[in-house]
């Protein structure tokens, strides 16, 4: 069948369509790697539905081979280094990353890589989550969902399309994600009667079904929550960070009154800042966006923001206050006790695998990922070290009970058993995927029945302790205190950076001089949406949230010099 994507402008992104002609001419058309995979012997067929087609899409060679030889250098090297995979050599294992001091953007894209988290789609801004990228997102779905099913949030599925009437229903909504949308307009090999949207959010289409579903004010409060992936045509990308597909969870709650909706909303962005804190050991900011910088239909959006290692802002959770907007453009009302028709009040709220490229963005250093042991994968290391193989038994049996003890304590364990590598270089390959705590076992350790544990925050010999008892509860208790260790340390070197690096301003040009340096900036507010533009304009900073812990005042706006009620942050973001 025919699909065709659109932009919102009528650009067409991509067309499948029933094969009737196969044009070789064509694999020029899709980039060098698919090229090369067609010499080395694979057959590449592109279905067009006549020659004229195949001539026109051969034109845009030039087009798509310019923009991939990049996105294949990257992929190349994401593909070697530490990878562990056979044949790799421990000296491209040792290779490394670009410092973050010296370009945090191809740091961020090469640990990305090398750490085996995420690849490049065949779509230009998409993104491939590989195994152990997709394990961390598995872990935070875990955490949320037994979050939200204390909340009484109960998980659901919508479709993935919907039709754009649902958007034009509710105005602000439709204006705010129009240049993101994207359109299909085909299907069958038809043109459809209605264009339908690729979700980019779930507002319309959910309270198309909570109109039905809602009909007595005993079916409230009503809290679903799904798990799922977006569509949002966005121009400049990052894996991760902003891709044109991305997974989220997106809960939607409805409810009797304005004051429970506003409630709903401040308990969860309060839900999302402990997990930041706890989970990902990643400190925040709670608070306020301002109407600018609201999600387009909502009467008030709450934020959480990080400061990432490049001392830039990521929003990395929001929840809004719908307030009725929705429940009057799609009738979602309830008969109250009195027998009166009213409509509902209602809240929603996201996190994404956005969450992802913050805890990279936070903990990573020049050797690769750091992850808090809360959401790693795997938290534990294990290592044998064999040189004889008369050594090997022993040491193997060793790291079994080891590794057996901690599996039936709860810790997420490996065994790197492959004698392929040479320990040096799984040391390498582990840091790069930053497993939290490595234990090291050879056949002097096996007759000491004591072995060694390095810390993956603390490099070097810093965070080495030999001499660590083997027997199992011992070692189990070790391995338990290492890993709260390494939690809350991250958290604390996490905050530390943060703390450094806000500026308290008085005055635009010190918050201009405060932006410059890289800073956020914090001071009074009492600015109007211009002013808020023109700093956005002259600083490229915007206004992050109006923060819901208040530093004692009186203040004094920043910008125009009057009083103000409430302290803001301004800094540059993702």
């Amino acid at each position: 069948p025919a699909l065709t994507m659109m932009l919102s402008g009528g650009s067409v992104v991509g067309t499948a369509v029933a094969p009737s002609l196969r044009c070789s001419r064509a694999v020029r058309a899709f980039g060098p790697a698919r090229a090369n995979s067609a010499a080395q012997g694979c057959r590449i067929v592109v279905a067009c539905n006549s020659a004229a087609e195949a001539a026109a899409l051969s034109t845009t060679a030039p087009l798509q081979a310019a923009g991939k030889p990049k996105q294949q250098k990257q992929k190349q090297d994401g593909g070697k280094g530490s990878s562990g995979k056979a044949g790799s050599s421990g000296k491209a294992s040792e290779e490394g990353i670009t410092p973050k001091s010296e370009d945090f953007s191809k740091w961020y894209l090469e640990l990305v890589a090398k750490a085996e988290l995420a690849d490049y789609g065949p779509v230009r801004g998409t993104m491939v989550i590989r195994p152990y990228g997709y394990a961390i997102w598995e872990a935070i779905q875990a955490d949320l969902n037994a979050r939200f099913k204390e909340e009484s949030v109960e998980n659901a599925y919508f479709p993935q399309l919907i039709p754009y009437s649902f958007l034009a229903k509710e105005a602000d909504h439709v204006e705010g994600f129009a240049p993101e949308l994207a359109l299909v307009t085909k299907g069958g090999g038809k043109d459809l009667e209605e264009p339908l949207v690729v979700r980019p959010t779930s507002e319309t289409i959910i309270n198309h079904m909570l109109s039905q579903w809602i009909q007595s004010y005993r079916d409230l409060p009503m809290r679903v929550n799904q798990w799922c992936n977006v569509h949002r045509w966005e121009m400049r990308t990052r894996p991760f960070v902003r891709t044109l597909e991305f997974l989220w969870q997106e809960g939607h709650t409805a409810h009797a009154t304005a004051q429970e909706a506003e409630d709903e909303a401040m308990r969860f962005v309060r839900l999302y800042e402990s997990f930041a804190v706890n989970m990902a050991a990643m400190p925040v900011i709670a608070g306020r966006k301002s109407k600018t910088e609201s999600f387009a239909g909502a009467k008030a959006t709450f934020t959480i923001e990080a400061m990432m290692g490049d001392k830039r802002a990521l929003q990395a959770g929001t929840t809004h206050n719908l307030g009725d907007n929705f429940a009057k453009a799609f009738g979602t009302q309830y008969l109250d006790e009195r027998g009166v028709q009213q409509l509902v009040h209602q809240c929603s709220f996201g996190m994404s695998t956005r969450m992802i490229g913050g805890i990279i963005m936070t903990h990573g250093d020049d050797k690769g990922l750091r992850l808090p042991p809360s959401l790693a994968p795997i938290q534990a290391v294990i290592i044998p070290i064999i040189k004889k193989e008369a050594d090997t038994e022993p040491v193997m049996a060793a790291v079994a009970r080891l590794a057996a003890a901690a599996k039936a304590a709860g810790i997420r364990v490996k065994v790197d058993g492959d004698q392929r590598q040479t320990p040096g270089w799984k040391y390498n390959h582990w840091e790069m995927k930053g497993v939290p705590v490595r234990v090291e076992v050879g056949p002097r350790d096996v007759e000491s029945n004591a072995c060694v544990t390095a810390r993956r925050d603390r490099p070097g010999k810093e965070g080495k302790q030999m001499g660590v008892s083997m027997e199992p509860t011992a070692f189990v208790a070790h391995l338990q205190g290492l890993l709260a260790e390494v939690q809350a340390a991250l958290l604390a070197e996490a905050e530390a950076f943060r703390d450094a690096n806000i500026v308290d301003v008085t005055s635009y040009p010190e918050l201009q001089e405060a932006v410059a340096a890289g800073k956020w900036a914090r001071g009074g507010w009492a600015g109007s949406d211009e002013d808020e533009k023109r700093v956005k304009e002259e600083t490229q900073a915007t206004l992050r949230c109006i923060p819901f812990s208040q530093p004692a005042g009186p203040h004094t706006c920043l910008m125009t010099g009057q009083p103000a009620q409430e302290v803001a942050i301004f800094a540059k973001s993702y």
